[in-house]
């Protein structure tokens, strides 16, 4: 029981407790509040570096060593039904002997702060999965954890507010919500980057971006010119860039040959051809050879394709 202004509050058992905050719940849910409990299994609040560092932090401040405890038999049993982090705040609903309406601002990082942060931390943290996932050195570990200077917030950077009748400064429902955040942690580590109000992404700034490699231009010396495709394929390749561009685009998009009524009219049309090529100027000679060598190599490769 807690003391009120008009005395004890009434004795509510942890069952009942429940039962009114299902109740209580299934209503918003209709409403299309989007409900998210903080749920705990067994009596470990929070299992990941994020979770409990936050936990850790808030223990670790004289301000709240006498205060943060009273919440923990709350998460444990399921008293916060409903958490909602955004950035700078979290709101609550936290179930005791009625449903109370917790709100919790937390102060932004501040620029200068946040720039130290980054630079102390630079070269320490190979990726942003890896970062999320709190894994990384111990001296970049103990950067982020810093007390007054880190990325948790200190005591006179939280304000908070309950709708209890409870006259304690931090009263049991707060401190159930706080460490709530701890709990939720565990499972989604970017929201502190929320709260805090700063880029997760600039403590990885200074990696290679090898994702956006496709979205920039070949090297020059990666790319093939004339002369190397002509030296590749043993081709004499006097007829410029026109011939390359028509021999790709043939392969892009073969044609099909119409068949030949007779293997005599094929046999009569190749003679004809061979004797009009004779008549041509040299130069006309050598660019249809260059094409007839060319469509050999096209139909090799054709018959090659799977």
């Amino acid at each position: 029981m807690s003391r009120y202004y008009g005395g004890w509050a009434p004795y509510v058992s942890v069952a009942e407790r429940r039962k009114k905050a299902e109740r209580e719940m299934a209503k918003l849910r209709k409403k299309g509040h989007p409900i998210s409990p903080v749920m705990i299994s067994g009596r470990t609040i929070a299992a990941t570096f994020w979770g409990k560092a936050w936990c850790k932090n808030l223990e670790s401040y004289h301000d709240f060593e006498n205060r943060i405890p009273r919440g923990r038999t709350y998460v444990r049993n399921g008293s916060v039904v409903d958490l909602q982090i955004a950035s700078r705040e979290v709101k609550a609903m936290v179930s005791g002997s009625s449903i109370y309406k917790v709100s919790i601002t937390i102060e932004t990082v501040s620029k200068k702060q946040w720039q130290s942060i980054c630079g102390d931390c630079a070269g320490g943290i190979d990726s942003l999965v890896e970062l999320l996932q709190g894994r990384f050195s111990k001296g970049v570990m103990e950067r982020l954890c810093r007390q007054d200077t880190g990325l948790f917030p200190k005591p006179s950077e939280i304000a908070f507010d309950c709708s209890c009748a409870d006259f304690a400064s931090m009263c049991k429902h707060i401190a159930a919500a706080l460490y709530g955040i701890g709990a939720r942690l565990d499972e989604k580590p970017e929201l502190l980057f929320r709260l805090r109000a700063v880029n997760e992404n600039d403590l990885v700034a200074n990696l290679d971006t090898g994702l956006s490699l496709s979205k920039q231009r070949p090297a020059a010396a990666k790319v093939l010119k004339e002369k190397d495709v002509a030296e590749l394929f043993g081709l004499d390749m006097e007829g410029g860039e026109d011939l390359l561009e028509a021999g790709v685009g043939a392969l892009a998009q073969p044609k099909r040959v119409a068949k030949s009524k007779s293997s005599g009219s094929v046999a009569s049309k190749g003679r004809k051809l061979k004797k009009e090529s004779a008549k041509e100027p040299p130069s006309r000679r050598r660019k249809m050879d260059q094409q007839g060598e060319w469509n050999k190599l096209r139909a090799g490769a054709a018959k090659r394709r799977p």
